[in-house]
């Protein structure tokens, strides 16, 4: 079986030491090539050229942004044909947790810590053990477990800029970043979105919107934030809109779904099951982000729903 180790030097939780402890546990399993990234963006095309290699598995260690980045670099290769790659042709994706947050690789069901997870991934390439899962496509990009419009998009920001300041990730600074955004962005006081979905009638006048393509939408520490907890990567995409950004109403909503069992629910809160596309229209710029990267602002994004997109080892 032939791999490629896509590593983030700069991922948060890992050390040199520990990467050449996996690149030896790998080494034991299979047949494996080692490619560090660069700069941003760089994964997407070593995840390209390693799919046009026919390798069997792309691992990656790294944070989320990491595996987003993977996953559109594997899902942008064509076969020799031509013709897009399907679940079965594409490289099954092995990803141990290297970030501060790992929400995919969690939700997946590894464990939070790179050791135990590449422990876990070993034991599945051990076992050939591999599970389907659909992605969302936001326009032109897929992502692997969330995307925004609003306000959770604007704090990924404010949180991306403080840490080129040198400020170490938290739930403090998220929580920081949430209030100031929270209390200063226009998202409360002038909601300008619109959620269009075929054979549904037009919702406007929405503030902020949570996509899901499984649960959890994230994570404070240990504990789940779970706006759509039905979401599944065997099902189309899930939506949280909120309507306003009322203090009471939105701190019961927040409340709601970082509770054990999360159902959020209210005259604020607007919520669809199982989409299989839609499209967010704003009538001013919206900050956007997927997976937890934050990628600039749009007026308009067309969601759709990828069933059975790629493989994973789990």
């Amino acid at each position: 079986m032939r791999a490629v180790l896509l590593v983030n030097p700069k991922a948060t939780t890992t050390s040199e030491r520990a990467r050449d402890v996996l690149v030896r546990a790998l080494r034991s399993e299979v047949d494996l090539s080692v490619r560090y990234t660069r700069q941003r963006g760089h994964a997407t095309t070593l995840a390209r050229e390693a799919a046009a290699e026919g390798v069997d598995v792309v691992v990656t260690l790294g944070g989320d942004g990491t595996v987003n980045e993977v996953v559109n670099g594997l899902m942008s290769a064509t076969s020799a044909d031509g013709q897009p790659p399907t679940a079965d042709r594409l490289p099954a994706l092995a990803t141990v947790p290297g970030g501060s947050t790992n929400v995919f690789a969690r939700a997946l069901g590894l464990p939070r810590e790179w050791a135990e997870g590449a422990s876990m991934i070993l034991e599945g390439l051990r076992l050939g053990r591999r599970r389907t899962i659909g992605l969302g496509r936001a326009d032109d990009r897929y992502f692997t477990f969330c995307a925004g419009f609003g306000l959770d998009a604007a704090v990924i920001h404010r949180v991306e800029e403080a840490r080129r300041r040198g400020r170490v990730s938290s739930p403090g600074l998220y929580f920081r970043a949430f209030t100031a955004q929270f209390l200063f962005g226009a998202e409360r006081r002038h909601p300008a979105i619109q959620l269009e979905q075929p054979g549904e009638a037009t919702e406007g006048e929405l503030a902020s919107i949570i996509v899901q393509n499984t649960a959890p939408w994230t994570y404070v520490g240990d504990r789940e934030a779970n706006p759509n907890p039905e979401a599944s990567f065997d099902l189309g995409l899930d939506v949280m809109a909120f309507r306003q950004l009322g203090v009471a109403s939105t701190t019961r909503t927040v409340t709601q779904f970082l509770s054990n069992t999360p159902n959020p629910r209210g005259r604020q809160v607007l919520r669809r099951h199982d989409v299989a596309e839609f499209t967010l229209v704003a009538s001013r710029p919206q900050a956007f982000q997927l997976d937890g990267d934050y990628l600039g602002e749009r007026e308009k994004v067309r969601f759709t729903s990828v069933p059975a997109a790629l493989r994973v080892i789990c």
